[in-house]
């Protein structure tokens, strides 16, 4: 991976082309240029046939020069640095701040391959790759240029578990601005791999990534929070102000409430009448709450009251529905 620098600061991460990949993007051009050559040979001594010795040569060296080092220049710069070669192996020829390459890069890269390719048998080119951090020969030196990778392989991405429920919106506040992107890498990789971890390793790493991470946020990592969740946590901050910034609020919204397990439940509402009592509410609170008239409403269901063994105290019992899963814990469970 080649890092380069934009006119306007920015940097690219970009794949430099090794040696076997371009000498076979080079070697399909030329055999394309000799094809061509061959082609135009045979049509200028059919054509030439009455002319003498000296037009005859005059016009296989102009043949030769059009052919051989007029044809790979324009047509690098009419495609912008991808040759045919270059296009059945995935190569492209850019310049050092990653931009595309003009004429004058063209006509170097051309004219100084013809002396370290065509006349040298690309030994010289060759060394001068071996040589090259980034694997250039002469041409990209004295041009400027830079031949790189536009297939990389796609990997495949692990999935980021969500933070528990009770964690969601408690880090809105932080300031992220300040954390690298090695950093946010390192992040995501523990999440993805931390279920293959052993778990004081894991456990380790968590705490040495959360204290890096609150150490560029300059806010401490909370004492009721693990490292792990509060990790985790994090990044679905992040991630919610991403797609904040690029799609709008409602988007975000609906990203952060599908990374909620299912089995969060929104609060009942709320009735009119005194709990235990087994009274329904008022009609005319119904009608005032905005809710259909009493005589089409549904029967709300009181809630049971259960009688101590004591005797005396009565208290509602419990909804069935209730589970341990909706209050907040301590633990923090991915996802398996």
């Amino acid at each position: 991976m080649s890092e380069l620098v934009t006119g306007e600061a920015v940097a690219l991460e970009l794949r430099p082309a090794r040696l076997p990949s371009r000498a076979l993007a080079v070697l399909l051009d030329l055999v394309a240029a000799m094809a061509v050559y061959v082609a135009v040979t045979i049509a200028l001594v059919v054509s030439t046939a009455s002319l003498d010795e000296a037009a005859q040569t005059a016009l296989s060296i102009a043949a030769f020069v059009l052919v051989l080092v007029g044809g790979p220049i324009a047509v690098e710069t009419l495609s912008h640095g991808r040759s045919l070669g270059k296009m059945a192996c995935g190569l492209r020829v850019v310049r050092d701040d990653g931009g595309p390459i003009r004429f004058r890069h063209a006509l170097v890269r051309g004219l100084i391959g013809v002396i370290e390719i065509l006349m040298t048998f690309g030994i010289v080119a060759c060394i001068a790759s071996f040589v090259s951090a980034r694997g250039r020969r002469l041409g990209d030196v004295f041009a400027g240029t830079l031949v790189v990778r536009e297939r990389i392989p796609v990997t495949r991405t692990g999935f980021v578990p969500p933070p528990p429920p009770w964690l969601a919106g408690r880090f809105s506040g932080l300031d992220l601005s300040a954390v690298p992107d090695g950093l946010w890498l390192a992040v995501r990789q523990y999440l993805t791999r931390m279920q293959q971890l052993d778990p004081q390793v894991g456990w380790s790493m968590a705490e040495r990534l959360a204290s890096d991470l609150a150490g560029r946020t300059g806010a401490p990592v909370p004492q009721d929070v693990p490292p792990a969740a509060y990790l985790a946590a994090v990044v679905q901050e992040r991630q919610a102000r991403e797609a904040r910034r690029a799609f709008g609020n409602d988007v975000a919204q609906a990203t952060a409430s599908a990374s909620a397990p299912a089995s969060v439940a929104a609060p009942a509402p709320a009735t009119n009448g005194p709990v235990g009592t087994g009274e329904a509410p008022a009609a005319g609170n119904a009608q005032a709450a905005g809710s259909t008239p009493a005589g089409s409403a549904p029967p709300v269901r009181a809630p049971e009251v259960v009688s101590e063994p004591s005797g005396g105290e009565r208290r509602p019992a419990e909804s069935p529905t209730a589970s341990a899963g909706e209050r907040p814990g301590t633990g923090f469970v991915p996802p398996a």
